[in-house]
């Protein structure tokens, strides 16, 4: 009598998807959260297009309506982890602060953070920042325009230029387009369905970082702080700063008290800071155009015009943040030195000379 013999079945990516589908598609009571593992299969489906447009739409609004949960953002960024770029810092170099803020950009309030970067170069403090080209659903002011606007063009750079910077100089700008190609996919989604869809939260809590760091990422709502908290917490991220900031981002509002927590090893203390007390109290500028912007970034950064006191506040707070500084009134003294002393302008010189050495052009 011969035994009946038993095959195992590989199943394809589509139908391994299918699977993920139901298990966030079944409705408010029957959905069920992912694993750390079946959400990185998720996500490393769509990148790599193993997933048919059909199905990401689906999931990617299903996702939404009901919610990403920790681990199931925690498995989406070991999978961004593994596709996306790296950047690292040499032996003896200070551990930078990392920025995560929406790639759609900004509309309603003028940019500090490109400012911010530059003081806290100036005064000794790496920057790692991230962003994309213009995108849905806000087809905002991005990172790479900003920067272009000042006369520093950071886009079409190879990651081993970046790295060359972010040695020489202190500083990194990963461009999606350029550093992580395979992310572009998604965008597309963005339009069709009109809303963020849970991937974008990524952008918040990703780094292209690699070793010790402080984690600096923006939200709106309570809940995705919390959610953020214990994602990174999964993740291995030990030191991280969440911030309520203008439009999502990472710029310390001065119009209004700041919401921040620093969470170190997983335990979150609230921190809540007001720019009247410091001196730096204000109405938030409202964004114009880039032109506009240019003009107000150069006066800002020869301590005068509109912006003054948002860089002087959002530089002073992130020394302090990040140590440089004992006390945030210190913080904001040295912030307003380094523009008092065209130090912060010096650095945007420094890194428009190291790129116009390089033969990219």
């Amino acid at each position: 009598m011969t035994c009946p013999q038993v095959t195992s079945t590989v199943l394809s990516g589509r139908e391994r998807f299918k699977q993920h589908l139901r298990k966030v598609g079944s409705g408010e009571h029957t959905s069920k959260g992912m694993s750390r593992e079946e959400a990185a299969d998720a996500l490393n489906l769509m990148l790599e297009g193993e997933a048919t447009p059909a199905q990401i739409g689906a999931f990617l609004i299903a996702h939404r309506i009901r919610r990403p949960e920790p681990q199931e953002l925690t498995g989406m960024l070991d999978t961004y982890r593994i596709h996306g770029p790296v950047v690292r810092s040499k032996a003896d170099q200070r551990s930078p602060l990392c920025f995560g803020m929406p790639f759609d950009g900004r509309t309603r309030t003028a940019p500090i953070y490109p400012l911010t970067a530059l003081v806290l170069l100036a005064c000794g403090q790496p920057v790692v920042l991230q962003g994309g080209n213009r995108m849905p659903i806000k087809y905002g002011v991005t990172a790479i325009d900003l920067f272009r606007a000042l006369d520093l063009e950071l886009g079409g750079l190879p990651l081993t230029a970046v790295q060359d910077g972010f040695d020489r100089n202190g500083f990194a700008l990963i461009h999606q387009p350029d550093h992580f190609p395979i992310a572009e996919s998604l965008i597309s989604y963005r339009e069709e369905l009109g809303k963020r869809p849970p991937v974008a939260s990524l952008e918040l809590l990703w780094t292209p970082h690699e070793g010790e760091h402080l984690l600096v990422s923006g939200f709106v709502h309570p809940p995705t702080e919390s959610r953020a908290w214990e994602a990174l917490k999964l993740a291995g991220e030990t030191d991280l700063l969440t911030v309520k900031g203008l439009e999502g981002g990472t710029d310390l509002p001065i119009g209004r008290a700041c919401i921040t927590a620093r969470v170190r090893n997983g335990a979150a203390e609230r921190l809540i800071l007001h720019p009247r007390d410091h001196g730096c109290h204000d109405a938030d500028v409202e964004w114009s155009d880039e032109t506009t912007w240019k003009t107000q970034a150069l006066d800002a950064l020869g301590n005068s015009g509109p912006l003054r006191d948002a860089v002087r506040w959002n530089a002073g707070a992130y020394l302090w943040f990040s140590g440089i500084s004992e006390t945030l009134d210190a913080g904001v003294s040295r912030a307003e030195a380094s523009l008092q002393d065209g130090n912060a302008m010096d650095c945007l010189d420094q890194l428009r000379g190291w790129r116009s050495n390089l033969s990219i052009r």
